[in-house]
């Protein structure tokens, strides 16, 4: 198991691309369960939960080929309608395989999903909408096995906003007969991106991006070539990055319009940006007399509003900000495990119930901190990155489910950042 060292205080200059989202890349390769023709990704990050998915297509026998920057799959010859608990229990966005399986295939089984250990994140929501399309799920020994005689077309709302289950049973919808409408569908970026690789495999979707999607079903669909959106988490992590540090950063391949509220929560703290179409440049004062940031006050919520996904790397910068900040954490209701972790480096940090109330310190101190979730851990990061001394974060098997080598990244941009191995 690796562990990251960090030796705060350095400023943060140069350039760095960012890479393909995550959360686009998974459920766009379950995406070629849908067709027996190849499908083509460009720009897929080269992560853990990746490795997973592939993994998962390659057991159900579907070809897959890598190349520099992506990979080329085609599932032709599917023998095993399955994704089994070995590979499943660590990433939650398995399921997203089996609404793919049921529509084209008729069959599917999955184990019921693991993943990060931030809150409950139920799938009765992907559940009941492949039921409203006809499908027979039971639970059977930790298994999801579910049947259809073909899936039409359905009228589905769901009772929360849930982005997997957009995805999920707008994949399904597909290749149902009729058409389908998801009202209360989730807005994220990563939707539509899946909506635009599907619509260039001959699906028919309208609405993605909106809460209401409409998919009219086709018979089949064919191969496509894409490439995957820059990841905005990543992204934003960087851009915080470089706001604790201090210093002056391009970031390529970043697209600054799915990030509205972060860069207005960042330049409320003082931190210059600047943007194009496939840029994004972040700058700010570096020197030991610079003022410190001004403390920043967020609320969790459904895009386009501020990200979960970003919360813990805020809740850093508000570490060592000039004053009280409040987090208010609407999404998941487990997400504040990184506060007993930062509190190890000298933070002032007080949770009533889904809030955290920051008060800024001057100077945060080098610790052993433990890694308790993904995004958890790029805040414990960037905590590190201005800590005065030595910080080990360990447990980082869960940065690298959601993060492409980002201490190299980081080493490229000045950050004195090691990967080795935690001691037995």
């Amino acid at each position: 198991m690796d562990r990251l060292v960090i030796t705060g205080g350095e400023p943060l200059f140069g350039e760095i691309t960012v890479s393909g989202a995550k959360n686009a890349a998974l459920p766009i390769l379950a995406a070629s369960l849908l067709s027996a023709e190849p499908l083509t990704v460009n720009n897929l990050p080269r992560l853990k939960d990746t490795t997973t998915m592939l993994s998962i297509l390659t057991q159900m026998g579907v070809e897959t080929r890598a190349f520099d920057g992506g990979v080329s799959i085609r599932a032709r010859d599917v023998r095993h309608l399955e994704a089994p608990y070995e590979l499943v229990k660590t990433m939650r966005a398995s399921i997203l395989v089996l609404g793919p399986m049921l529509a084209r295939f008729g069959a599917g089984k999955v184990s019921l999903p693991g993943g990060c250990g931030i809150g409950a994140r139920p799938i009765d929501q992907h559940i009941k909408g492949l039921e409203a399309m006809g499908a027979t799920i039971d639970v059977e020994q930790g298994y999801l096995v579910a049947r259809a005689d073909g899936l039409r077309g359905a009228h589905i709302v769901t009772d929360m906003v849930t982005v997997t289950g957009t995805e999920h049973l707008m994949m399904a919808a597909t290749l149902a007969a009729g058409e389908t409408i998801i009202e209360n569908a989730a807005r994220e970026p990563e939707v539509s991106d899946l909506a635009d690789v599907l619509n260039k495999m001959g699906a028919k979707i309208v609405g993605a991006g909106s809460d209401r999607i409409v998919i009219e079903g086709v018979a089949a669909l064919a191969g496509a070539t894409h490439t995957v959106m820059p990841d905005r988490i990543e992204t934003g992590t960087f851009l915080c990055s470089v706001a604790a540090c201090g210093g002056d950063v391009v970031l390529h391949g970043a697209k600054a319009d799915t990030l509205d509220a972060v860069i207005v929560k960042l330049r409320e703290a003082g931190v210059t940006i600047e943007s194009g179409a496939d840029w994004i440049r972040v700058a700010a004062e570096h020197d030991s007399a610079r003022e410190r940031l001004a403390p920043v006050s967020i609320r969790t919520s459904e895009y386009p509003a501020f990200p979960t996904d970003m919360q813990a790397q805020f809740m850093a910068l508000n570490c060592v900000a000039n004053g009280t900040s409040r987090i208010s954490e609407t999404i998941f209701e487990n997400r504040f495990m990184h506060v007993a972790e930062l509190g190890r480096l000298g933070a002032m940090i007080e949770v009533e119930g889904n809030t955290a109330i920051v008060s800024g310190v001057e100077r945060l101190s080098g610790a052993t901190v433990m890694a308790t979730d993904l995004r958890a851990s790029a805040g414990l990061v960037i905590a590190g990155l201005i800590a005065e001394g030595e910080t080990r974060v360990d447990r980082i098997y869960h940065l690298d489910r959601g993060y492409e080598q980002m201490e190299t990244k980081l080493s490229a941009l000045g950050a004195k950042i090691r990967r080795e191995a935690e001691p037995r």
